[in-house]
């Protein structure tokens, strides 16, 4: 069980995370929008990245705010509020899930060459339509959280006065399988797309590497410098999502099987998934990343006595240009 102390710790951690998630991507936003008036479109990965980091800011907004509630609200008079605040939370947790495997399946397509059969034709058809993809990602993030508002209970659920307002707390078996379905949905089966995809980028990567290892004359050298650092972002980012998946199922069991009051841990998960995917976004465009290492140091030096926290600026390789899209 959490107490009181535990709850205000989890809610400074998040306000802090707020902070680092809301810097990152801001940036990434920025950098696509500057991009975007430049070329007057978006390729479609910054346009999947530009939804991520939307979705990323509300999230944290809004975890910050349940946070906030939860900390102050200790007898539930605004639970109702806090039940729906909550219920936003879960939709745009899914939309982030599912962009991100969207992101990850659209990397492994453009990386990955395959021969030309029914599904390769299913995989470009749905690249083709990005757009409307992530409509359909957005809308069915909302369309899949909304009846948890039937299984959530806008009481204090404990006698101790320890429990979480407005928490998911199923009362029958209708409302636990809603949640196990939840889960599925959210969790698991973003979890499978992630997988397939990094499993045919790491196969086309050894493959690669083996290529240039025969090959005499290198000529596979510029190709894989562009691709490797997009490569190496999308496997960063299923390991991240591995990571977080993993404890966000457990405390889910706690807070529905178990009824504790674990709902803040939860949150604050979320908030460091939501921080840490931004940061692996920025760093796997070599630009993104150059750039703002520059602005960094630029800004320290304004204030000499900061001089020392000074970050090596990246070097540019001759053919690092297009980063694999």
């Amino acid at each position: 069980m959490l107490s009181s102390v535990d709850k205000l710790v989890a809610w400074l951690l998040t306000g802090f995370l707020a902070i680092l998630t809301i810097f990152f991507n801001m940036y990434l936003l920025l950098v696509n929008h500057r991009s975007y008036r430049k070329k007057h479109k978006l390729n479609p990965a910054d346009f999947i990245i530009t939804a991520i980091a939307l979705a990323s800011i509300s999230q944290q907004v809004l975890t910050y705010l349940w946070q906030t509630m939860d900390v102050i609200d200790t007898v539930c008079r605004i639970s109702l509020t806090e039940a729906i605040l909550l219920v936003l939370i879960f939709s745009v947790k899914l939309i982030i899930f599912w962009s991100t495997a969207f992101l990850t399946f659209y990397y492994g397509t453009k990386l990955v060459v395959e021969p030309v059969h029914c599904y390769t034709r299913i995989q470009e058809a749905i690249v083709k339509h990005v757009h409307t993809v992530l409509a359909v990602i957005f809308v069915s993030g909302f369309a899949n959280a909304v009846p948890l508002l039937s299984v959530l209970t806008y009481y204090n659920g404990t006698s101790t006065g320890l429990g979480d307002c407005g928490s998911i707390m199923p009362t029958n078996t209708t409302g636990l399988t809603y949640i196990f379905y939840y889960v599925i949905i959210s969790d698991i089966v973003p979890g499978i797309v992630m997988v397939k995809c990094s499993i045919s980028i790491s196969y086309h990567l050894a493959k690669h590497l083996l290529d240039m290892k025969a090959s005499s004359n290198g000529a596979h050298g510029p190709k894989l410098g562009t691709q490797m650092r997009v490569i190496k972002m999308t496997l960063s980012l299923v390991v991240v999502y591995f990571c977080f998946v993993a404890v966000d199922i457990y405390t889910q069991m706690t807070v529905v099987l178990m009824r504790q009051n674990t709902l803040a841990l939860t949150i604050l998960f979320a908030s460091i998934y939501t921080t840490v995917s931004a940061f692996v976004l920025v760093y796997g465009k070599k630009s993104y990343w150059k750039e703002l290492i520059a602005s960094y140091n630029l800004f320290l030096d304004e204030y000499p006595c900061f001089s020392r926290m000074k970050v090596e600026e990246v070097k540019t390789e001759p053919h690092e240009h297009s980063h694999g899209h």
